[in-house]
């Protein structure tokens, strides 16, 4: 792989096919650069540039001004949707470590996005569960062990018509392996499962970085 080529690339496309994606994706805002930068050098996972353009899309084709996040570290995937609902619209990010929300913080001011996303720290689910009132989309990025109950909280939560977004449900390709003693492997397995026999969504996976399921409701 190309030196010149981000780390948050995953391997699960041909390196050549990956490398072509990352290559036609347009210029991002300095931010942005700054954000993937701190991540490859202090190992913070970020869904990177071509799954956070996806999210941007997502947001845009809904019509989305209400996004909950579960699971937002440095608020990279956070600035995405942020930018994408505009001036009207509302994200939550959630993180358990202040210093994440404190760099967040940082990235969003300069972003000229603050004010249009709720910073809160603690329990993703908890904090969801708390939360009144619907949500257009809901991104779940939790530590994998919480899938489950992540997918089962937010069906409640997301509006017909919405949105249930989730990262890393591939696994690095764990996920189709017969060995699944690794608990978080075991997680998104049986995550995928409830998302697909779910009667009131409507599911896929993208093979996109790490993989991303959609889920519309119904």
């Amino acid at each position: 792989m190309s030196a010149s080529i981000p780390r948050f690339m995953h391997g699960l496309l041909p390196t050549d096919v990956e490398e072509y994606l990352y290559r036609t994706l347009p210029e991002r805002d300095p931010v942005f650069h700054d954000m993937e930068s701190y991540a490859v050098e202090n190992d913070v996972p970020i869904v990177g540039p071509a799954v956070g353009r996806l999210l941007f899309q997502l947001a845009k084709m809904t019509g989305a001004k209400r996004i909950f996040e579960m699971g937002s570290a440095i608020g990279y995937s956070t600035l995405w949707w942020a930018l994408a609902v505009g001036q009207e619209g509302i994200v939550f990010y959630t993180d358990g470590d202040r210093r994440n929300a404190d760099r967040a913080r940082e990235s969003f001011q300069r972003a000229g996005v603050l004010e249009r996303i709720e910073i809160k720290i603690g329990d993703a689910l908890e904090i969801l569960s708390e939360r009144k009132g619907e949500f257009d989309i809901i991104f779940n990025d939790v530590d994998k062990t919480q899938y489950p109950q992540a997918f089962k909280l937010a069906a409640e939560k997301v509006r017909r018509g919405g949105l249930y977004v989730v990262d890393n449900v591939l696994w690095s390709g764990r996920v189709a392996s017969p060995d699944q003693k690794d608990e978080n492997t075991k997680a998104i397995v049986e995550h995928n499962h409830l998302l697909f026999e779910h009667r009131e969504f409507l599911s896929t996976i993208l093979p996109v970085r790490d993989g991303v399921g959609i889920a519309l409701k119904l």
